[in-house]
């Protein structure tokens, strides 16, 4: 096993869970979780990451690794308040049982890989802004505490950019604690997994599950496929669909919302750096699933530390944590000329927050979307 491998996964791991483990603990904080459902929540996520990359890399000899679904956890968070757990992990399990039928079912795969990329790409934007948008209102508030954070932020990534969020982690940490605002720290303690017996409604199906499903595949699974093939193999789509919805119907009982294929940290394994053998970089997907084991045992003292972290310092790190995901979504979903009033509508749709007849803003936002995309294509022929 090269050094560069275990460095590789080390990083990969680290910048995947440290980056966005804030938006992770707003999502169970919107859905109503406890702090022992939330902990059960990260460790569970954990566990179906480091099961799927151990099985998808040792079984097809590819630095295949996965990561949670940050669009969905922003998606949770930002549309999720008030459905409570047990329908949210209803949710959750439909969202995986999706991930396997596309898998399974070669026909379902085809229909939403029909699905405008415009219009996908902004329902996903339309997530993203409202937790982006409110870094302004949080400086206003706190210019002490959410100053330096942004300023490390953007320091940090002109130098090395898959550490600016830990970085302003690490910044706003000092600060609140400069400020005295810190809670009382916890002592330290292994993470147990809470069972949460599933509840189904179908507005929150329609309004949590289905969204949480395209998210997942549009802005996860999709840049993931690209990332392996850029750097020279080729993917075994059904086999890494079927493992991670697999993992994700296993873990949606403890709260685990979705896990898939991972985009951005996956190029830390997949080139030169990790080995200078194309041959042998699968030997990272193992040793970046130890490290998840560890952050699966670790996942209570974690959420712990930042449930004593000020709320303003928590939504800013998530807010940072989704300005590269929000400028790739924008990207793609004004890409195309022909496409861009029905990626203009869904956006704007989506980020109303609006809700109608029990389904929320990104429902209404891909409905939106799509008709105005069918009328396009219809009055251009």
């Amino acid at each position: 096993m090269p050094v560069s491998a275990i460095v590789s996964a080390f990083v990969a791991a680290l910048v995947g869970f440290g980056g966005t483990l804030a938006l992770i603990l707003s999502a169970a904080a919107a859905v109503g979780a406890s702090p022992a459902q939330a902990s059960s929540w990260v460790a569970a996520l954990c566990l179906a990451i480091a099961g799927s990359s151990a099985v998808l890399s040792i079984r097809h000899r590819l630095p295949i690794i996965t990561a949670w679904s940050t669009p969905g956890a922003a998606l949770l968070a930002a549309f999720g308040a008030g459905i409570g757990m047990e329908r949210a992990v209803g949710a959750f399990l439909v969202a995986g049982l999706l991930m396997v039928a596309c898998a399974a079912v070669k026909p379902l795969g085809t229909l939403v890989a029909r699905i405008p990329v415009a219009v996908a790409a902004a329902m996903l934007a339309g997530v993203l802004v409202r937790f982006v948008t409110a870094l302004a209102e949080h400086a206003v508030k706190s210019p002490l505490l959410v100053l330096p954070v942004v300023a490390a932020f953007f320091l940090t990534r002109r130098l090395a950019p898959s550490w600016s969020v830990p970085a302003a982690l690490v910044a706003g940490i000092g600060a609140a604690l400069g400020l005295g605002v810190v809670g009382p720290m916890p002592a330290p303690e292994l993470s147990a997994l809470v069972w949460v017996t599933p509840e189904f409604d179908g507005g929150v199906l329609l309004s949590i599950a289905l969204p949480l499903f395209l998210v997942t595949m549009a802005s996860q699974n999709l840049p993931g496929f690209a990332v392996l093939t850029a750097s020279g193999y080729v993917p075994p789509v059904r086999s890494i669909l079927a493992t991670t919805g697999i993992a994700s119907v296993l873990t949606a009982p403890f709260g685990a919302h979705a896990s898939n294929l991972a985009a951005i940290t996956a190029a830390l394994c997949t080139g030169p750096d990790c080995d200078p053998d194309p041959r042998a970089r699968w030997k990272a997907g193992p040793v970046y699933a130890l490290f998840y084991l560890l952050l699966a045992a670790a996942g209570a003292s974690l959420v712990a530390v930042f449930a004593a972290l000020p709320p303003a310092l928590v939504a800013t790190i998530a807010g940072l944590a989704l300005i590269a995901p929000l400028t790739g979504s924008l990207t793609a979903a004004l890409s195309v000329d022909k496409d861009r009033t029905a990626a203009i509508v869904t956006f704007a749709t989506t980020a109303s927050g609006i809700s109608a007849l029990g389904l929320g803003a990104p429902v209404w936002g891909l409905a939106a979307g799509l008709a105005v995309f069918a009328m396009d294509t219809v009055r251009r022929r």
